[in-house]
Order: C-alpha cells, then sequence, then structure tokens
C-alpha cells in the first residue's frame, strides 16, 4: 500500500534533517533545483532577478542565479538587505528573500521590498516557501510574496500546506536534495488513507449492523435537509443501517425524503441508541436549551464513538466522556468553542485546532480551504480541499461521512481524515465545478471509495 501519510516539515524538523550534512552541498543542490524549473517552466524567460536574502536561502537563490546566467540568461542579483532601488524589468523573479526560519511579521524595509516584487507583475519562483509565509505554521503576519511557484527541499513545508500561506505558494514542487525521510509531527492525507477503511464483507460474515450503525441526531423543521443528508451521506460511505432521530414535527418530511433510513421521534433518540454503533449529532438539530441538553446527555451518558456539527457545536462546553469524539467546525463555530474571533481562526487555523484539542479533550476536525484534524495523540493531518465544496449542505455530508468511519471501528483521528480526503475528492469527481450541490458529493462518494480498493 502507498503511504497515506506524507510528512510535512516544521522549520525545527528541517534543521534536524540537515544536521551533520555538507550544508555546501545542500546549498548547491537547492539552487540547482531552483534553476531547473526556472528553465522548465519559465523556458521563454531571458531577464531573471534574484532576490537574495543573509541565509542560506538567500544562497540557494544566489546559486540558482549563478546556473541561469550559466545557461544565457540575463540575471541581475539584488541583495534584500541592501535596499537596492532597481529590481529591473525580470520575465522571472526568484525570491529567496526569507527561509524556513522566518516567523512574525517581516520588518519595514523587507516589507517594502515584498511590495515592490509583487507589484513588477512578473511570475515569481519561491525558495522553499514564498517570503512573509511562517514554514511551520501557514501563518502570514504582514507583506507576502504572491508566488507562481515554489521549489521546496526534502519535503513539503507545514506552511505550504496550511492557509493563509498555501494561497501565496502558488504550484508546489518537491526537489530532493540527499536527506533522510524523518517523522515529522505534521502529515498531508492522501487519497490512499481511505484504504484503511474497513469494507463490507471483506474477509469476514457481515451484517447491516456490524458493517456500521450510524444514528444521526438532528432536523428540526426547516432544517430536515441537514438530517436528510447527512444519513445519505452515511448509507453511500458504506454503512450498512442509519437509523435519523429528528423532532415529531419533522418526520413526515424525513419519512418522504429518506427511504432506506429507519426515523424515530427525537424523544425514542434513548431507544436508537442501543442499536448504534457511532453517533452523528448535530445537523439541523435547533440551539435551544432542551436540544443543547440532549446533546450534552448524549455525549456524557453514552460510550458510542460520536461527531458532532453543526448546532451540536453550538455553545459546547467541555464535557466528560471516554469514547472517540470528533468535532467538525468551521472557522466561524471554532471561534465560538474558543470565545476568538473567527479571523483570528483564520489567521491562526493550526494554532486555533490544537487549542480545541486541549479545550475539549477530543479529535478537532477543522473545517475549510484544508482540512486540519488534530488530535490529543498522534500527528497532526491536513488534506487537501476543494472549492467545490463552499457550498450550503457539505458540512452535513461530511458529518455523515464520519459517522460512518467511526461505526466501522476506525480510530477517530483516522476516521476523521479519511472522512476529509473521501469528501473532498468526491467533490472534485462529480463531473461538474459549476453549481455542485452536496447531493452531487454523496452520489460521487461510493466511486471515490470503490477507486481506493
Amino acid at each position: 500500500m502507498s503511504e497515506p501519510f506524507v510528512p510535512l516539515y516544521t522549520a525545527d524538523e528541517m534543521k534536524a534533517a540537515e544536521a551533520g550534512h555538507d550544508v555546501e552541498q545542500l546549498m548547491e543542490r537547492a539552487g540547482r533545483a531552483v534553476a531547473e524549473l526556472v528553465l522548465r517552466d519559465f523556458a521563454g524567460s531571458r531577464k531573471v532577478t534574484v532576490l537574495a536574502g543573509g541565509g542560506h536561502n538567500g544562497g540557494d537563490a544566489r546559486i540558482a542565479g549563478r546556473l541561469l546566467e550559466e545557461s544565457g540568461r540575463d540575471v541581475h542579483v539584488v541583495d534584500a538587505k541592501a535596499n537596492e532601488p532597481d529590481l529591473g524589468s525580470p520575465d522571472v523573479v526568484v525570491d529567496g528573500i526569507f527561509g524556513t526560519g522566518f516567523s512574525g511579521e517581516p520588518r519595514s524595509e523587507a516589507a517594502a521590498l515584498i511590495e515592490r516584487v509583487n507589484a513588477l507583475g512578473a511570475p515569481v519562483v519561491a525558495v522553499d516557501v514564498p517570503s512573509g509565509v511562517d514554514a511551520s505554521t501557514g501563518e502570514v503576519s504582514g507583506a507576502c510574496v504572491e508566488a507562481a511557484a515554489t521549489v521546496t527541499f526534502h519535503g513539503e513545508k507545514v506552511g505550504l500546506r496550511i492557509s493563509p500561506g498555501s494561497f501565496h505558494a502558488g504550484t508546489v514542487e518537491v526537489a530532493e536534495i540527499g536527506l533522510e525521510p524523518r517523522e515529522t509531527s505534521v502529515a498531508r492525507v492522501t487519497n490512499d488513507v481511505l484504504k484503511l477503511v474497513p469494507r463490507r464483507g471483506a474477509n469476514r460474515p457481515e451484517t447491516k449492523y456490524s458493517a456500521g450503525s450510524v444514528l444521526v441526531v438532528g432536523g428540526s423543521p426547516g432544517m430536515t435537509g441537514a438530517v436528510c443528508l447527512a444519513a445519505e451521506a452515511a448509507f453511500r460511505a458504506d454503512a450498512g443501517y442509519v437509523a435519523v432521530a429528528t423532532p415529531k414535527e419533522s418526520m413526515p418530511i424525513v419519512e418522504q425524503r429518506l427511504l432506506e433510513a429507519v426515523k424515530r421521534p427525537l424523544d425514542e433518540v434513548w431507544a436508537a441508541v442501543g442499536r448504534a454503533r457511532a453517533l452523528a449529532i448535530g445537523p439541523g438539530l435547533g440551539r435551544s436549551d432542551e436540544r443543547k441538553a440532549l446533546v450534552r446527555r448524549l455525549l456524557e451518558e453514552t460510550d458510542l464513538p460520536a461527531v458532532v456539527d453543526a448546532d451540536g457545536l453550538h455553545e459546547l462546553e467541555p464535557f466528560e466522556r471516554n469514547a472517540p469524539t470528533v468535532l467538525t467546525p468551521h472557522s466561524g463555530e471554532l471561534a465560538g468553542l474558543l470565545s476568538a474571533e473567527p479571523a483570528w481562526v483564520d489567521a491562526h487555523r493550526l494554532e486555533a485546532a490544537r487549542l480545541a484539542v486541549e479545550r475539549f479533550g477530543c479529535v478537532v476536525l477543522l473545517k475549510g480551504d484544508e482540512t486540519i484534524v488534530a488530535a490529543p495523540e498522534g500527528r497532526t493531518l491536513v488534506s487537501p480541499g476543494s472549492s467545490n465544496l463552499a457550498t450550503a449542505g457539505t458540512g452535513d455530508v461530511l458529518t455523515g461521512v464520519v459517522g460512518s468511519f467511526l461505526a466501522k471501528g476506525l480510530e477517530a483521528r483516522i476516521a476523521a481524515a479519511a472522512a476529509a480526503r473521501a469528501h473532498a475528492t468526491a467533490a472534485m469527481n462529480a463531473g461538474h465545478l459549476a453549481g455542485l450541490i452536496a447531493s452531487d458529493v454523496i452520489a460521487a462518494l461510493p466511486g471515490v471509495l470503490d477507486a481506493a480498493v
């Protein structure tokens, strides 16, 4: 089986990987990789401006400039610390201002240089990470280079995969420079994670309950679509049995919309718990005090794996439970859980997810342009997202998929990461970009799972 998790390196992890190696050799290989990308992807470019800072990153850029000059390009090297006014009129720019050790906000002189680079309008090739991006977190605190491409060395950096840093990276190419792989604290999730999901009837007799039995709790009047989407997604994610507990007044609508699922009024939810192997709590549930109390009781009085989303997250306080639990907030919901502002969460996504893990003691899946899955133990996992998912109801679909994977017995962190990967891949495989709706994602799920076998 291919590797389901690809290491993403922090600055400290890269420093450890480089320890004991010949720095000049590493820089020569890195510079050559940058030059080769420029020659390949910007073959028609004759004039190149190289921005070189004072560290190893600047050294890599200078070596790239030397090799480009040897290849017949007109190269203008700018010392990033010299406040040189003339950047030339390049066809392409090589950005070596900062390296992986950068964090915080660029000083005024560097910020002004970055803004001038962006104003040139020429494509920029970033060396390792775009200058202004924190390689270890993806945070951007001030001026930042807008790269068309990034050549990163040995392995991808965390900041190239987590927004807002990922928005500045352009296409990312990894260049090997002769280092040994290392264990990292963060990893990127690939589609091979779906091979870890138990499949119905694989090498054993199966019943609809043992294949994965999910109870979805939600669906107040006006929001019945949410619970229906979650239930359908759980079925399409290969659950064998799905039940829905919904308010009595919603029952007629849910009865018409869902054929395969068992329906129970919400006041019979405890009877339904007995047949379930996992709970999916919150889609369209409502936010009354009564509903908030129900969420808490379901979490604290059951020992079933649970995923909590949407209304289930509203004003949720830390709870006591031993069973696996996944919270699936978007940035606004996570801001509420942390008493923070959504803009702060968007700017500090990795930190925000980890703070939520500390507060609630369970797996936190932070939705967004990439999905971050953080947990009390194990690596933080980052699943590339899809802009197609920016449409109503897709969060309910994800809830159903997580519920199905939990019901199949997957460890909570892996279930969340696998669900995020299946969700995004289904959106990309739905067959169209414009007009994608949540039901299209559900319809594409079986194909995604079949392809993983």
